[in-house]
């Protein structure tokens, strides 16, 4: 199998993952200067695998990458270092709090509910440590979903436009996929069609749409 980085010494890969983990976490050197303080060697090969080079690898984009790794990370029982490090690179990937939760309660069934609780009172001190809402709100999907549904059935939560309403009343069915932690994108269908008559991107902020614009081939 083909990869980007075929021939790449581990010194260099070290050197974009360690660049490619401060983009994530602004106090990132830090960080990876005092994880691996005592084994240097291990950081450069934990560093240049894991932000070297498989976050550079195309087949996944950075939000399903981390959803993987942090479904992984209950998996293994990881509660340590390897959850508070993906925590914030998977923020700043773009997923979003409501999100993770969603990735721990899917894995739950899994993994068995001790790995799944362990990591969840893990969460209740990073979302603390990170400001976050705890709870959290309701993932962005949830959200635009919600939002659409009171379309359809004629309450919309905020003003919309006529063109939007009737796509998403007229619409044989919806599928929504989350692009960051703030943005969804609505693919409308027609009945029978495999191809979405029109696109609508959502902008949510914790509970709320907060603005919609259409995409449509003209």
């Amino acid at each position: 199998m083909n990869s980007k980085h075929p021939s790449k010494p581990m010194a260099e890969l070290y050197r974009e993952g360690r660049k490619h983990f401060i983009e994530l976490v602004p106090d990132g050197g830090a960080r990876l200067d005092a994880l691996f303080h005592t084994a240097p060697g291990l950081g450069e090969l934990a560093v240049g695998v894991v932000y070297g080079h498989l976050q550079s690898r195309p087949g996944l984009d950075p939000r399903l990458r981390e959803a993987a790794t942090l479904v992984a990370i209950v998996a293994a029982g990881m509660t340590g270092p390897p959850l508070s490090v993906h925590f914030k690179t998977g923020m700043a990937s773009g997923l979003a709090s409501g999100e993770m939760v969603e990735l721990v309660t899917q894995a739950s069934a899994f993994t068995g509910f001790p790995r799944a609780v362990a990591t969840a009172d893990q969460l209740n001190r990073l979302f603390e440590e990170a400001g976050l809402v705890s709870p959290p709100p309701p993932t962005p999907r949830e959200v635009t979903l919600a939002f659409c549904e009171s379309v359809r059935k004629g309450r919309a939560p905020i003003r919309v436009s006529l063109q939007i309403k009737r796509l998403l009343r007229q619409a044989e069915r919806l599928s929504a996929q989350a692009t960051s932690a703030r943005n969804v994108i609505v693919e409308c269908f027609d009945d029978q069609q495999a191809i979405p008559i029109v696109l609508i991107y959502f902008e949510v902020e914790a509970e709320h749409v907060v603005s919609i614009r259409l995409f449509k081939e003209q």
